[in-house]
């Protein structure tokens, strides 16, 4: 008998459990933009890095003066393609070139036209602009959930865009009724 798999982690979060060491991931919160048989794709969400647009206009010659997003920072979204921007939004995906729904209103965009709308200071009002995201080979993810490293939980718009980076992964755990502060470090032990 085959077993069957499931593929229902889109528009999910990804909570990093406390043991996990990894540095690309210890202590983060990833949104899942696609799981299907061919693997994972998401992007952390609460790691700004030490980057505003205003900066990431001005190292894509976008201008940007006039722009209300010029202090917004630009997130660690994973450590593949970190040379790319991968910006997950609010709206409707077809406003752009390169962009597939999420959820009814989340869009992952990896087109330069958003940004130039960003620099113009048109575009979405609700954004996170990632470098790189984070992949997972098909059933790569599943076996990490099998050995514990990862909780998920379905992702809520509010906790990507409302809640300030640093309390995403706590707000996060939180509709699951877990304080991650309170669980070991220590697999397998108490």
């Amino acid at each position: 008998m085959q077993s069957v798999q499931h593929f229902g982690l889109k528009h999910h979060f990804l909570l990093a459990m406390p043991h996990l060491e990894d540095p690309n991931f210890a202590g983060s919160l990833s949104y899942l933009c696609d799981h299907d048989e061919n693997g994972t794709m998401g992007v952390i969400v609460n790691r700004p890095l030490e980057l505003t647009l205003d900066a990431l206009f001005e190292q894509l010659e976008l201008g940007g003066d006039e722009s209300p997003h010029r202090q917004a920072p630009v997130y660690y979204g994973g450590p593949t393609h970190k040379d790319r921007g991968f910006i997950l939004h609010r709206g409707d995906s077809d406003a752009w070139d390169s962009s597939i729904q999420v959820a009814e209103d989340i869009a992952l965009t990896t087109s330069m036209d958003i940004l130039q709308a960003l620099a113009d200071g048109r575009g979405p009002e609700q954004f996170l602009v990632c470098l790189g995201c984070a992949g997972w080979e098909a059933g790569q993810l599943e076996d990490e959930l099998k050995e514990n490293a990862w909780l998920t939980v379905e992702g809520q718009a509010e906790i990507l865009f409302s809640v300030p980076p640093e309390q995403r992964l706590g707000a996060a755990a939180g509709i699951l009724g877990i304080d991650l502060n309170l669980m070991t470090r220590e697999a397998g032990h108490s």
